[in-house]
């Protein structure tokens, strides 16, 4: 086996000058390839959330308003290129370094290239999974913002797992369902504490049910995912904060609570679970009223468990000022963004918009992401 890693993985800040005609030449590994680039959609957990990292089940969608792309070029050097915002490293001050530090942290997309890049091989070598010589150089960009519980990080990781895939070939031998995993586990590298439903909304796109429970964890390795028809959604809208520096900062009790045996914690996670179970019948069923019901039923549980100094008062200002016009609301994902659906239409609508603008919200329409599964996708995934 030939494996490309082992000397050359490093990171570069200077990318390889590659024009259009060396693209369509041979690369370094023989092998012929051009451009590849690869666009990862923000997620939006719409029911079940948190219970994925509790063996429950979730449903989610891709979130077509905001996105990563990651671009792929061959190159003689293999060169993680630093984003010129997200990976500053330049600043016009000390004063200007810590207002940085303080609103966007230490970090930026390099590592999370980085680190898929060595899951992925690692991947391959344990799955004995031939990889060329080639090279190349990864850079990419996003415009999710941080801090809104909407998933960038993972797309980025999501949509260079693409390009990886394509530039060398193995879409075919990676099965769709062991990539939410693999992401994951390159997000683990980095120390981010996560569940599999973010990851699986992006490799999938579109709208999928999840059920994670137990026996099929030990038995497979993953959930059960399931795509549905993003046509039976109603029209739902996105509430987030444009400064989220307000949002919890507690440390959560409730995993170590849940690995003790609390009973209330368990209870509670296992009834927040069989709301995506209730729900996926709800959206079949186009029943509107049923998963509006749902939406705040899963919030409430949530702040019970959770409690609001971890979740933060400005997180739970962004769902009661659409609970105060009658709208259903929950988080998005960990807090930092909120999702709402209007049951009484457009005139509903138009209230919510105005107590965001007076509460300083931004709001916008849901915009569902596609399927992201090509036909070779289809052919590895589990019948």
């Amino acid at each position: 086996m030939q494996f490309p890693f082992g000397l050359l993985f490093s990171q570069s800040f200077e990318a390889n000058e590659v024009g259009e005609e060396k693209m369509d030449q041979l690369n370094s590994g023989g092998v012929r390839v051009g451009v590849i680039e690869h666009k990862a959609y923000a997620r939006v957990g719409l029911l079940g959330n948190p219970s994925d990292v509790y063996y429950g089940r979730t449903i989610s969608f891709s979130l077509a308003n905001f996105w990563a792309s990651v671009k792929l070029e061959p190159s003689d050097d293999l060169v993680i290129k630093p984003h010129p915002v997200h990976d500053l490293v330049q600043f016009q001050s000390l004063h200007h370094l810590m207002n940085r530090l303080q609103n966007e942290g230490y970090y930026g997309g390099v590592r999370l290239v980085m680190a898929i890049c060595k899951v992925f091989f690692k991947y391959c070598k344990d799955n004995k999974i031939d990889l060329h010589k080639g090279n190349f150089t990864l850079s990419y960009d996003t415009n999710i913002p941080r801090q809104t519980g909407l998933s960038g990080s993972s797309a980025i990781v999501c949509a260079a797992l693409d390009c990886l895939l394509d530039f060398y070939k193995v879409r075919h031998l990676v099965k769709v369902e062991i990539r939410p995993n693999l992401i994951l586990n390159a997000e683990k590298e980095l120390g981010i504490v996560a569940g599999l439903q973010d990851r699986v909304a992006q490799v999938y796109g579109g709208l999928v049910h999840m059920d994670f429970r137990k026996e099929h964890m030990d038995e497979l390795g993953h959930g059960i995912y399931k795509p549905m028809d993003i046509d039976l959604l109603p029209p739902l809208y996105l509430i987030y904060a444009e400064n989220p520096s307000d949002s919890g900062k507690v440390h959560s009790t409730v995993r170590q609570r849940w690995l003790d045996g609390d009973e209330f914690i368990i209870s509670s996670m296992k009834e927040v679970a069989q709301m995506a179970a209730e729900g996926q019948a709800a959206i079949l069923e186009k029943n509107y009223s049923k998963l509006a019901e749902l939406m705040n039923h899963n919030f409430d549980l949530r702040r019970r468990m959770f409690g609001d100094d971890v979740l933060g008062a400005l997180n739970i200002e962004m769902v009661e000022v659409a609970r105060r016009v009658g709208a259903a609301s929950k988080f998005t994902g960990s807090g930092g963004a909120v999702i709402a659906f209007c049951p009484n239409g457009p005139s509903q609508v138009e209230l919510l918009e105005d107590a965001c603008r007076k509460a300083g919200f931004s709001i916008e329409p849901v915009k569902i992401g596609p399927s992201r599964l090509t036909d070779i996708d289809a052919k590895t995934m589990s019948r």
